[in-house]
C-alpha cells in the first residue's frame, strides 16, 4: 500500500534525525478492565475516548511511544506509536441469512489487537503536516467535558490519511495582533470495511465501502490576551467514494462505484454546478464561542454550534438546531470545582419532512420547491457518518453502533435534550469528573418512532495519582444508562496507567 510505504520512509527519515540530536521521547502504558450488564459499555464510559470502549464487559492494555513537537521552534517534528490489544463480550446483532431466509444472531465484539495511533508530523514556523493516523479532537470545545463537537469529536478511531494546516492560531498582517486565523484541511481513507459489512443486516438499506473522508476548517480569533476574546468559523467534512451496495427484501439490488480520481477529491473542496454538488455525504457546523476573563482569573464562556448539511443549514434555516453551551473555568492552580459545562442539543428542526422540486417530476402538475427532508449524519449513498459504527461528530446521537438489527445509519436524528459536565480536585492526589444528559428522540422524519424514546446516562470518575510514584495514575469510573435509545446499561471500570519522559544524547 502507498500509505505504508509512505510511513515506512517517514519512520526512517525520522530515525536518521534521532541519532543527528538530542531529543526526548513520552512513553505510556495502561491496563483498563470494565465491566457490567446490558449490551454495550455505558455511554458516557464508551463516548469521546477514540472508538476504545464498546463492549459491556472487557479489558485491554494499551502502549505508546511519542516525540512532541516544540511549537517554539522554527522548524520541528515529531511522532507517535500506539497500539490496543485485549477481548471483550460480543453483543448480539441481526443478519438475514439470504440462502436460508433466515434471520439468525450476529454477534460481533472487539478487535484482539489493533494499532490507535502511527504517524509522522512536522512543522516551519506556524503551519504543520501530519501523515499517518493521529488523534485529534475538537478545536473549540473541552473533549472532557463537552456532549461532543458535531463535525468532529474524539468520539470515532482515528483513520489513515494527511492533515496539513496551522499549528496553532496566527497573527494576520495590518492587524497589529488583533485578529488571528487558524486553519486545516485533510484527506483519510476509511479502515472499518469489514466491520461494516459484518455488522449490516444484508436483508435492506445499503453500506458503503471504502471510503474516503475530507475534513476542513477555518476559525477567526479576536487578540486572547484581552479580557473579552471572541471565536467564530465553520468546519466541513464529507464521505465519498468507495462502492455502494444496497438491498431490499433480502436480496442484493445494486453494487455502484464512486469516482476516487483527482476531480473528486477536488469537488470536496470546490463543488461543481449542477446535479455534482451532491456527491458524498457532507457535514458541517457553524461555530461562535465567546470567552470573558474576570480579574480573578476566572473565565466564563458561551459557545454556539450550528449544524448543517445543505444550503438550508448553512444558511440558518434550521430553527434552533443546534449546540448551546456555557462553560465555566476557574483559575490557575487546584480548585474542588476545576471546570463545568452545561449544554442544550437540539436536532429537531431538520427543514421539515417534505422535499419537493418540479424538476425532479418531469410532467407533473404540482409546481414550486420544498426543500426539507434533512436527515443529520445520513446519506444515500455513503454509511452513516461514523468510523466502526461511532459517530465521527457528536455521540448525543446514537450512532450505527447501537442498531442491533444492522442498519448503518443514525436511526434517530430528530431528538433533543441536555448534557452537563464538571471536573475538580477532591485532594491533592485526586481528581474528580461527572458527567449526566438526558435526551428524547423521535427517530427520523424517514422512519419516525412510533412512540418517542428517551435516555438518560450518567457518570462519576475518580483518578488518583500518589506523589510518590510520579506517572501512575489509577482511574475509576461507575457509569449507567436507562431508557431506549441506548438501552439499559451499567458498568465499572479500572485503569491503571503509567506515563514517563525518556531522554536520548548523542
Amino acid at each position: 500500500m502507498n500509505l505504508l510505504r509512505l510511513l515506512s520512509t517517514a519512520a526512517m527519515a525520522l530515525a536518521a534525525v534521532c541519532a543527528m540530536a538530542e531529543f526526548t521521547v513520552d512513553y505510556r502504558g495502561e491496563a483498563a478492565v470494565n465491566a457490567g450488564s446490558g449490551d454495550f459499555a455505558p455511554y458516557y464510559m464508551a463516548s469521546n475516548v477514540h472508538g476504545t470502549v464498546n463492549a459491556p464487559i472487557g479489558a485491554y492494555l494499551r502502549a505508546g511511544l511519542w516525540h512532541r513537537m516544540d511549537s517554539t521552534a522554527r522548524f520541528s517534528w515529531g511522532f507517535g506509536a500506539e497500539g490496543i490489544a485485549g477481548a471483550g463480550a460480543k453483543t448480539p446483532y441481526r443478519r438475514y441469512d439470504g440462502a436460508s431466509a433466515q434471520w439468525q444472531e450476529n454477534k460481533m465484539g472487539p478487535s484482539a489487537a489493533w494499532i490507535q495511533q502511527l504517524y509522522g508530523e512536522v512543522k516551519y514556523r506556524g503551519v504543520f503536516l501530519t501523515a499517518g493516523m493521529m488523534e485529534y479532537g475538537s478545536r473549540m470545545l473541552d473533549d472532557r467535558l463537552s456532549s461532543g463537537d458535531l463535525t468532529y469529536s474524539g468520539n470515532a478511531r482515528p483513520l489513515p490519511g494527511f492533515r496539513m494546516g496551522f499549528i496553532d492560531f496566527q497573527n494576520i498582517p495590518l492587524t497589529n495582533g488583533w485578529v488571528q486565523i487558524c486553519g486545516a484541511l485533510g484527506y483519510e481513507r476509511s479502515t472499518d470495511t469489514d466491520w461494516v459489512v459484518d455488522h449490516f443486516n444484508h436483508f435492506s438499506g445499503h453500506y458503503n465501502s471504502d471510503w474516503w473522508y475530507n475534513y476542513k476548517y477555518c476559525y477567526f480569533r479576536t487578540r486572547p490576551s484581552e479580557r473579552l476574546s471572541v471565536t467564530l468559523g465553520m468546519q466541513a467534512a464529507g464521505q465519498f467514494g468507495g462502492t455502494t451496495v444496497s438491498y431490499a427484501s433480502g436480496k442484493q439490488v445494486s453494487a455502484t462505484r464512486h469516482d476516487t480520481d483527482l476531480r473528486a477529491f477536488v469537488d470536496m473542496l470546490v463543488p461543481r454546478g449542477g446535479d455534482a454538488y451532491y456527491v458524498g455525504n457532507h457535514v458541517g457546523s457553524w461555530d461562535v464561542k465567546a470567552r470573558y476573563r474576570l480579574r480573578s482569573g476566572i473565565e466564563i464562556s458561551a459557545y454556539m454550534q450550528k449544524p448543517w448539511e445543505d444550503g438550508s443549514g448553512i444558511g440558518f434555516l434550521n430553527g434552533f438546531d443546534g449546540l448551546w453551551g456555557i462553560e465555566f473555568r476557574n483559575a490557575e492552580g487546584r480548585h474542588i470545582v476545576q471546570a463545568a459545562v452545561v449544554e442544550y442539543l437540539d436536532f429537531t428542526n431538520q427543514s421539515g419532512p417534505i422535499h419537493w422540486d418540479v424538476a425532479d417530476r418531469p410532467g407533473s402538475d404540482l409546481y414550486g420547491v420544498a426543500t426539507g427532508h434533512d436527515n443529520y449524519y445520513n446519506n444515500f449513498l455513503t454509511n452513516g457518518y461514523a468510523v466502526y459504527g461511532r459517530g465521527i461528530g457528536s455521540p448525543f446521537i446514537p450512532g450505527p453502533f447501537y442498531n442491533l438489527d444492522g442498519q448503518n445509519e443514525f436511526l434517530c436524528t430528530r431528538l433533543r435534550g441536555f448534557h452537563a459536565g464538571a471536573l475538580g480536585a477532591l485532594a491533592p492526589t485526586v481528581d474528580w469528573r461527572v458527567m449526566l444528559s438526558w435526551r428524547k428522540g423521535w427517530g427520523t422524519y424517514m422512519q419516525p418512532f412510533l412512540e418517542p424514546r428517551t435516555d438518560t446516562s450518567a457518570m462519576a470518575e475518580a483518578v488518583w495519582r500518589p506523589a510518590r510514584v510520579p506517572g501512575l495514575a489509577v482511574k475509576a469510573q461507575v457509569a449507567f444508562d436507562t431508557g431506549k435509545l441506548y438501552g439499559d446499561n451499567f458498568g465499572a471500570l479500572v485503569s491503571v496507567s503509567w506515563r514517563g519522559l525518556l531522554t536520548f544524547v548523542k
